[in-house]
Order: C-alpha cells, then structure tokens, then sequence
C-alpha cells in the first residue's frame, strides 16, 4: 500500500490524538487545555489554523471521540459509514497544494476550516484509504492488557501487536521469559 507523505503525517497526527484520549475517569487528558492544542497543533505541523479557542478544544475532543470509533470499528462497513460521517460533517473540499516545501499534495479540508474540521478531513481521509484498500484491521489498538494505545500497523504482514515493541511488547516478552524461568525452576 503506498502512503504519500501527507497521508502518513495525517495518520501520525489521528494516531497521536487518539492517544490522548484519557483511557478512564481516573486518567488525565492528553489536551487538557488550548495550549496543549495549540502544542499539537505545531507538533503536527497543522497548516491553516486560526487563533485557537475553548471553542477549537471542545471541537476537537468530540472529533477525537469519533476517530476512536473507528479504530474500534469490528469491520470494515462501520468504520466506512463512521469515516463518511466524520468527513462529511468537515465539509471536505478536496483542493492540490504545494506549500511549505512540501511537493504536491491533496488537502481535504475547506479554506478557513476550523483546527477540528480540518483534522476531520484530512484524518479521515486518510483512515478511508485504508478501508478502501481492505486494510482497515491494521488500524489496531495495543494488545497489551494495559494498554490500549491506537496505532497504524505498515508492518508488511500485518503482524505488529504492540503500539512500541521497545516498552509494551518487551515488558510482556520479559514477564512471559520470567514465568517460563519461574515454572522450569519449581
């Protein structure tokens, strides 16, 4: 599957938000403010975004609520009609640019678009053409039990399980080889 440049910066940026979803009442917010916003906003190199407000916050936890639907989604027909919603409440309005040094590229939202309708777009864009590829089982959550990260499998297989191998994936490789080791011993 090929994924162009601004395709791979949307998924980033979606994986990245669904993240900071908090995963309990107990958890915190990974955007508990318009700073945090505005700190994800230029983390993620987010063109054509305003004066953010409570406003652009609000909105933006109700789209990041909506994308982690689809990364729930148990098959491809309802992560489509939850991706077609998404992108047509955004008014997407498909329009080529070439900015920033970046070469040409395909920008869904509309011109002046709010910081949350542009994420809608772009975002769900992106996450629409790994439905349309068929590939909607790799937009995964973490499969350690205390973890329930999202992320985007490009692993050529399909095989990845974890959101990092080098935190959850060798903590439950460490505490499988321990309880083997516990076992043999005794």
């Amino acid at each position: 599957m090929l994924i162009t440049h601004d395709t791979r910066c949307a998924l980033d940026a979606v994986v990245d938000l669904v993240n900071t979803a908090p995963e309990d009442d107990t958890a915190p917010d990974g955007l508990p403010d318009v700073a945090a916003l505005a700190d994800f906003v230029r983390k993620h190199d987010i063109s054509d975004v305003g004066v953010l407000s409570e406003f652009d916050l609000s909105a933006v936890r109700r789209v990041r609520g909506r994308f982690a639907g689809i990364f729930a989604a148990p098959e491809p027909r309802t992560a489509a009609g939850l991706i077609n919603e998404l992108v047509a409440a955004a008014g997407t309005t498909p329009r080529l640019t070439d900015h920033d040094g970046y070469d040409w590229h395909v920008h869904y939202f509309a011109p002046g678009a709010s910081v949350a309708d542009h994420l809608a777009a772009d975002c769900g864009m992106a996450l629409a053409f790994f439905v349309v590829a068929g590939e909607q089982e790799r937009l995964r959550r973490c499969e350690a039990p205390d973890c329930r990260r999202a992320f985007v499998d490009l692993s050529r297989n399909r095989s990845r399980r974890y959101c990092d191998s080098r935190t959850c994936g060798n903590r439950l490789h460490v505490a499988a080889y321990r309880a083997r080791r516990k076992e043999a011993a005794g």
